[in-house]
């Protein structure tokens, strides 16, 4: 039963990305859904850090949601038409603070995970965590860097996902790093 909500998720999880790379809203109700069914799956493989970011993914995706679906706010004084929110770089202010806070998230992750929890790779799952949280709030703005921080945690998460056997969510994240090089340039050619 347990792969079989694997498969089921990893398929939401292909199909959240294809409308990530093509900048549709409706990725936003796929990753929650998505997020649901790896809950369950990071529970039953103790990555108990990525369970908990799922929670996050689907908050965090109500908040992409109504982020992208509000764009750049009212055009002409009209609310009923709203611009798309476009693609932007980070500016180096909101990347010193991104980093910081992926710093402060990891050390904080990686204590709670080595002292109160069984995972066996908490450093690892803390890591992919943090870099995760950042990235997700990179991405409902739109922020173009957000697919290298994608790129870091997809290689990292292959790696620890194949390890602990969870086949179907290790090739996912491997489909995810080569997709991560792919959403750059066709964001990079939406600016």
């Amino acid at each position: 039963m347990e792969r079989i909500i694997e498969l089921i998720g990893a398929c939401f999880a292909l199909l959240y990305l294809w409308l990530e790379i093509r900048q549709r809203n409706a990725m936003w109700v796929v990753g929650f859904i998505s997020a649901l069914f790896y809950i369950v799956i990071f529970y039953y493989g103790k990555f108990y850090a990525d369970m908990g970011l799922n929670v996050y993914y689907m908050l965090a995706s109500v908040y992409g949601f109504i982020v992208w679906r509000r764009g750049r706010g009212a055009v002409g004084g009209r609310r009923e038409s709203p611009a798309p929110l476009a693609v932007s770089r980070t500016t180096p202010r909101t990347a010193l603070v991104l980093l910081a806070v992926a710093a402060g998230l990891f050390t904080l992750l990686a204590f709670i995970l080595d002292r109160f929890t069984d995972s066996p790779v908490p450093c690892g799952d803390a890591l992919t965590t943090a870099l995760s949280i950042v990235a997700m709030w990179m991405l409902a703005h739109k922020l173009i860097e957000q697919w290298g921080v994608w790129f870091i945690v997809n290689v990292v998460s292959t790696g620890l996902y194949f390890w602990r056997g969870l086949y179907p969510t290790s090739l996912l994240f491997l489909i995810y790093s080569i997709a991560s090089v792919a959403g750059f340039w066709v964001w990079k050619k939406s600016r």
